[in-house]
């Protein structure tokens, strides 16, 4: 018989493709997870994992358990979803991961909102840039994750995952006070490509959409600062350092100092925000209320 808490750290080892790092994410130690390996191994009859590079990676064999042990772990999820749902106690503690600007524009509200319509669930927060919160999903770190999409994001028809569509921003160009274009209503992103850029660093879902944006306008944007704290952009756009693009959301109520803000012409730069949790929890009575008020929350939001 197949022991479930294993296929969890087969899981791991697969979205991690390290032992140390699969290691980490469960809160176990390296030796732990190889005993866990070890013993599916002899359980199934078959080799799991080999050797590639510095990590490893699933044979044949572990990729077919592994799309079992998907479907059995979203199976578990639900089974604990309609128990919880039977004990009729929607009361209890969940974990939100989210951006800074999500925590803002639909995290804070929804907690509000939850405290009135269910006052026995306990949010708790944990600031997680764009790529950091499905991973922390995914073992169990989080229970829920406010994320945008980026490249290397699991795709949207992911078998771990179900996905709820929140809102959709577009990028606005930052410009110094000064700049050639500054008299503009707004602003091509061609017309852009000679100037210094100040983008996020590579990783940050953002300098993706960034980087997106201005191949499909023609070029690779050269950029010479980098900063992941959107006021830091703002403050060195207004400085003459460079040009940026700065989600929408992120500027409003910002004190721009020496920098103006113009639209985007034509095909923008937009990231698109979902909730996610693990297949089978989105009808626990503890999550699913959380969905419903980020849902709520994001409703009305600039989309584009």
């Amino acid at each position: 018989m197949i022991d479930p808490k294993r296929l969890r750290v087969l899981r791991a080892v697969a979205d991690h493709r390290t032992v140390t790092a699969a290691a980490a994410a469960l809160y176990l130690t390296p030796s732990a997870v190889s005993q866990q390996l070890a013993a599916l191994e002899q359980e199934t009859g078959h080799a799991l994992l080999t050797r590639s590079g510095r990590g490893v990676r699933l044979t044949a064999a572990g990729e077919i358990l592994l799309t079992h042990a998907n479907a059995v772990l979203a199976q578990l999820e639900r089974a604990e979803a309609e128990l919880a749902a039977y004990a009729g106690g929607a009361a209890g503690e969940v974990t939100v991961a989210s951006f800074a600007t999500g925590i803002a524009e639909v995290v804070a509200p929804a907690v509000r909102g939850l405290a009135t319509a269910h006052a026995g669930i306990r949010v708790r927060v944990r600031d997680a840039e764009g790529d950091e919160s499905l991973p922390m999903v995914l073992d169990g770190e989080a229970d829920v994750a406010v994320a945008v999409e980026y490249r290397g994001a699991p795709r949207e028809d992911d078998v771990r995952l179900s996905r709820v569509a929140l809102y959709a921003e577009p990028f606005d160009a930052v410009l110094p006070d000064g700049h050639r274009l500054s008299p503009h209503p707004e602003v091509e992103l061609a017309s852009l490509a000679a100037d210094d850029w100040i983008g996020q660093h590579p990783g940050n879902p953002c300098y993706e959409v960034t980087q997106l944006a201005c191949e499909r306008a023609g070029f690779a944007p050269r950029l010479v600062h980098a900063s992941d704290d959107f006021h830091a952009v703002a403050a060195l756009a207004g400085a003459g350092a460079g040009v940026a693009l700065v989600p929408r959301s992120a500027l409003r109520g910002m004190e721009l100092k020496g920098a103006v803000v113009r639209p985007v012409a034509g095909p923008r730069a937009t990231r698109r925000v979902f909730a996610a949790v693990r297949r089978g929890a989105e009808t626990h009575p503890l999550i699913a209320p959380v969905l419903a008020a980020l849902n709520a929350a994001a409703d009305g939001l600039t989309t584009g």
